[in-house]
């Protein structure tokens, strides 16, 4: 890999950067940086506004600067479009509030405890000693929700009363406290063990007063109304995706490919179990020892399995992957809320790609007809392939290309184009591995319909009743088309209520992606070749989905 001589746009971005994650002890945990980690953010709405004149001032000096090559030009588009937007939220004050039942500040201030090392003693007291910083955080927060409600922002009451729950949950006995002072306090000496328990009850009772805050003074103040409307929502979906979609047409799209997707999975299921409907089929394939994983430690063996056989193949006939990107690691998260993720390589890859699986109390056993794609989604050739990718090209991209940008349309719409991939590539030649990745699509398909219709107020479709949208209609529309136990069926349709934009991300991402496979295959001809079309766009780095169109079509 030839080394690139870095540019004064490089040098620019790299300054901003740096700025940017050392005002985050959180960013630097992220990273795998050892500075800061015994801290917290800042999460007042003064830092708030520190980080928008920052982000003025960057692109103030961005705009005297001229690209000397195509790598510069995509850093620009690529800061000009987040950071620009970035501005935007802030002067409208929609950066301030986030509350609901999957993403906010209270979970990222918990959350950060699942990255953190706990090889050696000193790693284990920086615990213990972000946990006694807690508090304040947590506090801080707040002073952040209340300002972004006196401005008119008002949370929905279904999400306050979702992250009351979230957050009762993470104080109770055997619960993710506890479970993180067993991890840590074998390692600890004597000097430390009365701090750990310090700092468990001080992070318990800030959580607990955190539940009656958000109880007491935030419930009162919000609005029992769920969707918030086709203004601000174009505004948050291009925080997800990275460009301005039409919300009418990409609503239609989104049912035309529910009922693809639907028709295609009754196909599949007839191959599979004749007479027998598309959740019959389902049905069956999850009482079929074939298909069946039981105990988490075979679990983790099964994924990794399934890793080291993707890696294998994949390894330089439909992309190139340098030696510290074949490890991957499948890991049981010290959660329960039934979610799975993937986190990223440190810098220099002595942390590893890691896929993490949040098993649910009651999950004892595992259907790999399902769950097969979602290794594929999250590891190779998905997220990881994506993230460590740029990671690893540092001879190229500055830091802020690198690690100073996610957005979900980008990154999960290459995680869904991935499972297409790999159907694509034969590694779902077996019919109930083929139904899982259908599921697994229709699901996201559906996304788009709920997320948009219930926040745009579009009428909601025929099969559900028309009209406006309910949350009964909206949970009757995913039950008619995702197959899925009631409880995790109940956690998504709260999601799209809640996080607005989000979910669409992924099959309007992906959406993209293969349109832009097809117009790169047009434009080379006989010359396209796959491999290089992937390593091309995986060495951008995650970008808007408008930036992502600019560099590989000019």
């Amino acid at each position: 890999m030839s080394r690139r001589e870095p540019t004064a746009i490089d040098a620019l971005a790299e300054k901003y950067f740096e700025e940017t994650v050392q005002a985050s002890p959180l960013a630097l945990t992220t990273l795998g940086r050892d500075e800061r980690q015994d801290e917290y953010d800042d999460f007042t709405p003064a830092e708030a506004e520190r980080t928008y004149q920052r982000d003025k001032k960057l692109l103030a000096e961005l705009a005297t600067l001229t690209p000397v090559d195509d790598v510069d030009a995509v850093t620009v588009s690529a800061m000009n479009e987040r950071i620009g937007l970035a501005i935007e939220t802030h002067e409208t004050h929609n950066n301030l509030v986030e509350i609901n039942g999957i993403s906010s500040g209270l979970a990222e201030i918990r959350s950060v405890y699942e990255v953190m090392p706990t090889d050696t003693a000193a790693q284990c007291e920086t615990i213990v000693r972000r946990l006694h910083a807690l508090p304040e955080a947590v506090e801080q927060w707040f002073v952040r929700q209340l300002a972004g409600i006196e401005w008119g922002h008002k949370p929905s009451i279904r999400q306050v009363k979702l992250l009351i729950e979230q957050a009762t949950g993470w104080t109770q006995p055997g619960a993710f406290f506890d479970t993180l002072a067993d991890s840590v306090a074998p390692k600890l000496g004597a000097d430390y063990q009365d701090k750990l328990a310090t700092g468990v009850t001080y992070a318990k009772e800030a959580y607990r007063k955190a539940v009656r805050r958000l109880t007491d003074e935030i419930l009162p103040l919000a609005t029992p109304i769920d969707g918030v409307g086709e203004e601000l929502y174009a505004l948050k979906s291009r925080d997800f995706i990275g460009s301005a979609v039409n919300m009418r047409e990409m609503y239609e799209w989104g049912k035309q490919e529910v009922a693809r997707l639907d028709e295609a999975q009754r196909e599949t299921a007839a191959i599979l179990r004749p007479g027998l409907s598309v959740r019959e089929t389902k049905e069956a394939l999850d009482a079929d020892p074939k298909y069946q994983i039981v105990g988490t430690d075979n679990l983790l063996v099964w994924m990794q399995a399934r890793i080291d056989e993707a890696m294998e193949t994949l390894t330089g006939t439909h992309f190139d992957i340098p030696e510290p990107l074949q490890t991957l690691r499948p890991r049981i998260a010290p959660t329960t809320d039934g979610g799975i993720w993937y986190t990223s390589p440190s810098d220099d890859f002595s942390r590893p790609g890691q896929m993490w699986w949040s098993v649910t109390p009651d999950a004892k056993s595992f259907g790999t007809w399902a769950e097969l794609t979602t290794v594929y989604h999250e590891g190779v050739p998905g997220h990881h392939l994506q993230i460590a990718t740029a990671v690893y090209h540092k001879d190229t991209l500055n830091s802020y290309r690198r690690f100073g940008s996610w957005v979900s349309g980008h990154g999960e719409g290459w995680a869904l184009y991935a499972e297409q991939l790999m159907n694509e590539l034969g590694f779902l030649e077996d019919p109930g591995s083929r139904l899982g990745m259908l599921d697994s699509q229709a699901m996201r398909a559906a996304r788009v319909v709920i997320d948009i219709g219930v926040h745009c107020g579009f009428e909601a479709p025929a099969e559900v009743g028309g009209g406006e949208w309910t949350f009964e209609k909206a949970l009757a529309f995913y039950k008619n088309h995702c197959y899925m136990a009631e409880g995790q069926a109940l956690f998504e349709v709260n999601r799209y209520f809640g996080w607005p934009g989000q979910a669409p991300s992924y099959k309007i991402g992906q959406k993209v992606w293969l349109e832009l496979r097809e117009a790169v295959r047009q434009r080379e001809g006989a010359a396209f070749d796959l491999k290089d079309f992937h390593m091309r766009a995986l060495r951008i780095g995650s970008v808007g989905l408008d930036t992502l169109r600019f560099a590989l079509l000019g």
